[in-house]
């Protein structure tokens, strides 16, 4: 209910229904004002657009720390179970890529759709083939090709992700290299 009162239906209506108050006491409508005010409310908050709908969870920060927690939780696993080295190895190197972007949660927040790669990588694409490798008996010898097959596709996602997140901090660090170098070269105005 209470959702409903700061409601832009709500306000649409009560600005309408305001209207026939004010028609009311200028003289417009006579005795019949009170239907006047509850049908002008009704056709207002009709006539307002709904809310906004927000499919992104309204708390980041809380879902990237649990994001952490489970990628944590996850390497733990990894590290006690029967997952070949090889296949340990590449699960290190993208928990810790993972890892360094969701330890920037202000950057991650600013852009929803790398948010949900990382999180989508993080919750669902890494844990299932460590959990689809764990499932299967251990002398089964084409499980674990098959797991380092996905896990080198993973790792190259991660990367791509780390890529996008990355981007201002590398065109950042290119310019100032190009910045060097023409000072270097002698053709910076700020020196002459």
């Amino acid at each position: 209910m209470t959702k409903y009162l700061g409601s832009t239906k709500n306000l649409a209506g009560s600005a309408a229904g305001l209207l026939g108050v004010l028609l009311h006491v200028v003289g417009v409508v006579g005795a019949y004002w009170p239907v006047v005010v509850v049908g002008l409310y009704a056709a207002g908050a009709l006539l307002a657009p709904p809310e906004k709908v927000r499919l992104v969870p309204t708390d980041t920060f809380t879902e990237i720390s649990q994001v952490r927690s489970e990628l944590a939780s996850l390497m733990s696993t990894v590290e006690r179970s029967r997952v070949p080295d090889e296949a340990r190895a590449f699960v290190t190197r993208i928990h810790g890529m993972l890892t360094a972007m969701l330890d920037r949660p202000a950057a991650l927040h600013t852009d929803p759709d790398l948010l949900h790669s990382v999180i989508r990588l993080a919750r669902v694409d890494l844990p299932l083939s460590i959990e689809a490798y764990l499932n299967v008996p251990w002398w089964l010898a084409s499980p674990a090709a098959e797991l380092l097959t996905q896990l080198d596709l993973l790792e190259a996602e991660s990367h791509r992700i780390a890529e996008l997140f990355y981007r201002d901090d590398i065109a950042q660090q290119a310019d100032h290299t190009r910045y060097l170098r023409r000072r270097a070269s002698g053709d910076d105005p700020a020196i002459s």
